[in-house]
């Protein structure tokens, strides 16, 4: 297996070779700064078609578009306010994805049949180098996260191989991508671990004069940055809000249920169910217990978030019957995290309990 390059440095070969791909019609995975996606040429359908395909994502569920820095919003989307402007200009290339009204020329195959569209430009060197590259910078791609519906999303490109059972071949790595055997997907750009390690926050714009700004995801970039950017604070999500990338009530979960507790509860709760034999890993930020296995995250939300995912799969490796969460801080620094963890958690209602029943 060759030395990757680090994730700072793009390749120019395995670029070309992924951009390529794109501009056939084929998916690529590819880093960014808040997760690796699963990309496609956002103007084909058919291309998107085989990203729904490979996830297994249901049709209604929407894909975020990624195009690079400096490309011209008023050809994917149409009634850009000032507003959205402002926070283009104040968060790109970053963890930021705005809800605008799509152009008509856009396939609605990216939108799940909405009359909007979600739209970012990432921050990650090799995401930038393969947008740039993909139709000479003016192309855009689609992309949700590179992995099967509903899972926790990668932040590596071996997470990315290990949710599509790839392998990684020497004579198909140029140096920055890695040939895959799955049918889905033709390449693995390596780019490191993500930066930020949830997805992007998403704002409604596209309802400005009705409804204002309204969150429809948070992330990295908090709805109090977005307030002094554009004077408003964006509102919780309304029953009319347009359907936007992760956001079911479940999402991001791994194979073994997922429960939260208090600090207070988590080493009488643990005590409990090894008592009666079951196994369970724990992800704590603050409380240290004699766990099967544990990985203590770091207790503030950015050095959270950025562990969080792999905390997830790495416990659900270790062949538990349970993954308990010390339950983080509920201040707004932790909105994004929190979100995440809930969704996660998201149908592990009465878990414990059942376990200790057995």
């Amino acid at each position: 297996m060759k030395q990757q390059p680090p994730a700072s440095v793009a390749d120019h070969a395995a670029i070309a070779e992924a951009a390529a791909i794109l501009e056939q019609g084929g998916l690529v995975a590819f880093p960014t700064e808040t997760v690796y996606g699963l990309g496609a040429d956002a103007e084909n359908p058919a291309a998107v078609a085989r990203i729904y395909e490979a996830k297994g994502r249901p049709h209604d569920h929407p894909v975020i578009v990624h195009v690079a820095p400096g490309a011209d919003l008023d050809y994917w989307v149409t009634d850009v306010p000032d507003e959205a402007r402002k926070l283009v200009q104040a968060f790109w290339p970053g963890p930021l994805t705005l809800i605008l009204k799509r152009h008509p020329q856009i396939p609605d195959a990216v939108s799940a049949g909405q009359d909007s569209v979600g739209i970012r430009c990432p921050s990650h060197p090799v995401a930038i180098a393969l947008l740039q590259a993909f139709k000479g910078g003016k192309g855009g791609v689609a992309a949700p996260s590179a992995n099967k519906f509903g899972n926790v999303s990668p932040t590596t490109a071996q997470h990315v191989r290990d949710e599509f059972g790839m392998d990684q071949h020497d004579d198909g790595d140029l140096g920055g991508g890695v040939a895959c055997s799955a049918a889905e997907l033709s390449v693995v750009l390596e780019g490191g671990s993500s930066q930020v390690g949830i997805e992007s926050t998403i704002v409604d714009m596209s309802r400005l004069a009705t409804h204002g700004p309204v969150l429809l995801r948070p992330g990295h970039i908090s709805a109090q940055q977005i307030a002094d950017v554009i004077g408003m604070l964006p509102a919780a999500p309304d029953q009319a809000a347009p359907r936007a990338s992760g956001t079911l009530e479940s999402h991001y979960a791994p194979r073994t249920p997922v429960t939260m507790l208090a600090a207070a509860a988590l080493a009488d709760t643990l005590a409990r169910l090894r008592a009666r034999g079951v196994k369970v890993a724990v992800i704590s930020h603050a409380a240290t217990v004699a766990a099967d296995a544990q990985r203590v995250l770091p207790a503030d939300p950015a050095g959270y978030a950025y562990g969080l995912y792999a905390a997830l799969r790495d416990m659900d490796q270790t062949g538990s019957g349970l993954i308990l969460v010390e339950t983080p801080p509920q201040d707004a620094d932790w909105l994004g995290v929190n979100d995440r963890l809930r969704r996660s958690v998201f149908g592990s209602a009465g878990v414990i309990d059942s376990l200790l029943q057995k």
